[in-house]
């Protein structure tokens, strides 16, 4: 009897034995299905089998699970490419796309007089200003209205010479007719002619009056003048004393005033470098008055001026408009939005491409991992960014290129 359970004690103690042999394997899988994994939350290529620190910025590990045989779905070679050169994630990713874009383009500017309209009133004669009858500058003027009065002994010699022609030999019509044509390109109008004809006397002044109608600038000096038409650089200018005064002499063919029509006008936009590749003669453009919002209206560029401006780092362009209804004030600012189309162009989105000052960046994917990648970029418009060359259609890059950097020196690129 003692030997009967001396033998089941031995029997069960063998069978206790070989179970655990049996479950040991499995308990052994299934710690490494549960394994932790510390990683950095912003350097994921970081892992780590115990907490610590992130080599790269020095935030805590944390935790994360893994499922399979040791992480088999990452290759020991992509572990030990460099990190400025290849980097391993599983962030999102997009491709270029071809499409029309509606190009908006802000710029900023003002109204100035439409040059194309200036007028010029110039004296025919050498004489004495007599009257003046404009007294400020930018005075708005008529066409037809007398301007000023002036004396000139050629002019009364002139007059003298026909009179004594008309009275001792009145026969002489040719003598008599080129005598009056003389008087006419001296400036006399024909009204006057008559009137010395009538009255046997010769007139002591011509008057002269304005072929133009819009604002009087002075040209018979320098004080005080614009060299850009449209741009007061001193307000008190405007209603300033002429220096030219009465009894002052004026040289034959001296320009003596300027008129600048101001219901033909001009809006001067100025446009930068990155946009200026955009502009062409013809695109719509509206343009919103910042004295008067409400006016606003659409128009066409009609010219891009061939020269860069330096000092503002711009190129300025011309739209004509009639301003007569709209009567917006010469020199006001405005605001304008440009539209524009460019065709057959490839965008990315603006995250997907890191700035390295004069190269443009992005992560493309390659395997398990994103490589930098240089690309050549055209214009930034909202949200997107052309691309011009250096990925073709078919390639993937990240959606958020800078998740993938911690530093622009971070980025290593082989040509």
């Amino acid at each position: 009897m003692t030997k009967f359970y001396s033998l089941t004690a031995f029997l069960f103690i063998i069978a206790i034995v070989a179970c655990n042999r049996q479950k040991t394997p499995h308990a052994e899988h299934n710690a490494e299905i549960i394994r932790e994994i510390y990683t950095c939350s912003m350097h994921p290529q970081v892992l780590k089998d115990k907490p610590g620190n992130c080599p790269i910025c020095g935030m805590t590990l944390v935790k994360k699970q893994v499922d399979g045989m040791k992480s088999d779905d990452i290759e020991l070679e992509s572990l030990l490419q460099p990190t400025n050169e290849f980097v391993i994630s599983k962030i999102p990713i997009v491709t270029i796309q071809k499409k029309e874009e509606q190009i908006e383009i802000e710029a900023l500017g003002n109204i100035a007089y439409d040059t194309r309209e200036v007028g010029s009133i110039s004296s025919r004669i050498a004489g004495r200003i007599e009257k003046l009858y404009v007294r400020f500058r930018y005075q708005k003027i008529s066409k037809g209205q007398h301007i000023l009065d002036i004396y000139s002994p050629e002019l009364m010699t002139a007059q003298q010479n026909l009179l004594f022609l008309l009275k001792n030999d009145a026969g002489n019509t040719a003598f008599i007719q080129a005598a009056k044509e003389k008087l006419l390109l001296l400036g006399m109008s024909n009204q006057q002619l008559q009137q010395v004809i009538l009255s046997g006397k010769p007139s002591l002044t011509v008057a002269v009056y304005s072929n133009y109608s819009g604002h009087i600038h002075e040209a018979a000096n320098g004080t005080g003048m614009n060299k850009e038409p449209g741009i007061m650089k001193d307000i008190s200018l405007i209603t300033e004393e002429l220096s030219l005064k009465e009894g002052m002499y004026l040289q034959k063919g001296q320009s003596i005033f300027t008129v600048y029509n101001p219901e033909r006008a001009w809006a001067i936009l100025h446009i930068y470098g990155e946009n200026q590749g955009l502009i062409k003669t013809g695109n719509s453009v509206r343009i919103v008055p910042e004295t008067a919002p409400e006016k606003d209206f659409m128009a066409k560029i009609d010219f891009v001026e061939p020269f860069y401006n330096k000092e503002s780092k711009t190129l300025s362009v011309r739209v004509y408009f009639n301003n007569s209804i709209l009567k917006i004030p010469i020199g006001s600012q405005i605001r304008a939005t440009i539209y524009g189309n460019t065709k057959d162009a490839f965008w990315l989105p603006k995250d997907a491409v890191v700035s390295l000052g004069l190269d443009k960046v992005v992560f493309e994917k390659t395997g398990r991992g994103f490589k930098a990648h240089m690309i050549n970029t055209g214009i930034t418009h909202q949200n997107h960014i052309q691309v011009l060359n250096g990925i073709a259609e078919t390639d993937s890059v990240a959606a958020n290129a800078q998740y993938l950097m911690d530093s622009e020196s971070f980025i290593k690129i082989k040509n």
